[in-house]
């Protein structure tokens, strides 16, 4: 099978591979990464269900309702505050020392602060929690850069219509767990009625089953990931420690360029780039489309479970976290198995840029099936002509779902070169963590602030739009 290459699956360096057949994924590897693709999944998405009625536990909104979108918004914000400070060093170093170990402590902190956060409280302990998981937590990158060096052009679409498999089972099994095992004295007495522990720490036993999951992924990838970077010849971790301590950077420490052990003979592979080198119109591109979309979908993901669990009379809902969870729950595996049988086909039909384009024009009618869910609740109750809203918004969310491996062929595409995936991931992802630290918070807040008396009720509607206006915007510049 001949295979053209779109321009969005232009090789690094700019040069044409010219590839005259798929090359078969390397499954003895690629298995590991799609339980890699879990944890990130499985922890936030487990939380996503009980947080408002935590936030409301543990007394901090004072029994305000308006206030507990603006909690819950600042709670997920501080995982990518601190997730943003470290990403791209921590994916700069993947480069110099491999992957592996960082994804190894990647997964121990994501343990860790599961169980740290089942065990908080107060608000400030479950902020301090998420944090912790953010500054330790660069897997998602560094996966997608390992994902990068064991695939090419060819397999690469392919490899990525398999990460549903990976994503909705975190989507699905998280939101499950939250929901299903929230407050288990309460919901299952006769089992753990008489738990003291239960009872004083009423969301321990979702937060512990994930933490003990991630454990289990943790030993796995121990065992079997192999590293996918050559480190002969680089810097030492403790050099680098050092120089760094000394105001030298990385990129000063690996300039010169080696034989690179594979490919034609003379063909050399540089070694990882400055950051100044990085700096691309096609980098920064890839950074506008990706930060623009990434804070519309954080933005819809942190107000949708909040808009399911205000009071009706408020403009929302009324759901329990166990509907509200399955809700989660099954949209993901829809999501997932739209991707997992469609994307690799649509990709091959229409190229990756149709498919970002397509999603991001699909915000419009998401943001206006808010108000208009919200108008048929007051109206009529929860009934059928609500619940076909939720479904369509629901449904229409796939669009946006197909963007995310559009965007990871438009970053493996600007790299530099091959030594350089790793931090080009990891700067990409530094302005995209900017605006994951802004889209929760601030979207959370606008809705807690249209709730309010006397505050204009569609303040949250007016502020998603701009943002799918502005990415729009940026659509154009990615476009050919």
């Amino acid at each position: 099978m001949i295979v053209q290459q779109d321009d969005e699956e232009a090789p690094l360096m700019q040069q044409p591979e010219q590839p005259t057949a798929r090359t078969p994924l390397p499954w003895d590897q690629f298995w590991i990464l799609l339980l890699l693709e879990m944890p990130d999944f499985l922890s936030s998405r487990t939380l996503a269900p009980f947080i408002p009625q935590l936030i409301r536990d543990i007394g901090v909104t004072h029994g305000d309702e308006s206030q507990v979108g603006h909690y819950a918004g600042i709670l997920e914000s501080s995982y990518y505050a601190a997730h943003t400070l470290t990403i791209f060093h921590w994916s700069q170093l993947s480069d110099h020392i491999g992957r592996k170990p960082i994804i190894l402590i990647a997964l121990s902190a994501i343990a860790i602060s599961m169980f740290s956060f089942g065990l908080s409280k107060t608000f400030l302990g479950l902020v301090v929690s998420r944090i912790v998981c953010g500054a330790f937590d660069p897997s998602d990158t560094v996966v997608k850069s390992i994902l990068m060096d064991i695939t090419d052009a060819t397999n690469m679409p392919k490899a990525y219509s398999y990460i549903p498999i990976s994503v909705m089972i975190g989507n699905t099994v998280g939101p499950l767990i939250g929901g299903s095992l929230s407050r288990p004295a309460d919901r299952f007495p006769d089992i753990f009625g008489r738990s003291e522990l239960m009872k004083t720490y009423p969301y321990l036993l979702p937060c512990s089953i994930s933490a003990l999951s991630i454990s289990i992924i943790w030993l796995v990838t121990y065992i079997r990931l192999k590293e996918s970077v050559s480190t002969t010849g680089k810097t030492p971790l403790w050099e680098l420690i050092k120089k760094g301590f000394r105001g030298q950077s990385y990129s000063r420490l690996s300039s010169v360029i080696v034989d690179s052990g594979e490919g034609s003979p003379g063909e050399v592979q540089l070694k990882p780039l400055p950051l100044r080198a990085l700096l691309t119109p096609k980098v920064l591109s890839v950074i506008a489309s990706y930060a623009t979309m990434d804070l519309f979908q954080r933005g819809f993901n942190s107000v949708l479970p909040v808009f399911y669990a205000t009071p009706i009379e408020l403009g929302g809902l009324s759901l329990d976290p166990p509907r509200i969870g399955v809700l989660l729950a099954a949209s993901d595996v829809i999501h997932g198995i739209f991707r997992l049988l469609f994307y690799t086909q649509l990709h091959d039909r229409f190229g990756a840029r149709a498919i970002f384009i397509t999603g991001v024009s699909s915000g419009i009618p998401i943001v206006i099936l808010f108000p208009v869910t919200s108008a048929l609740a007051r109206a009529y109750g929860i009934g059928m002509a609500v619940w076909l809203c939720v479904v369509v918004q629901l449904a229409l969310k796939t669009s946006l779902v197909l963007c995310f491996p559009c965007m990871a062929l438009f970053i493996r595409a600007a790299a530099p070169n091959r030594a350089s995936l790793g931090t080009t991931n990891g700067f990409v992802m530094v302005v995209v963590a900017v605006a994951k630290v802004i889209g929760p918070a601030s979207a959370a807040s606008v809705f807690s602030y249209s709730l309010q008396e006397g505050h204009d009720a569609w303040s949250i509607y007016y502020f998603f739009i701009a943002i799918v206006f502005s990415r729009c915007r940026y659509c154009s510049i990615t476009s050919p």
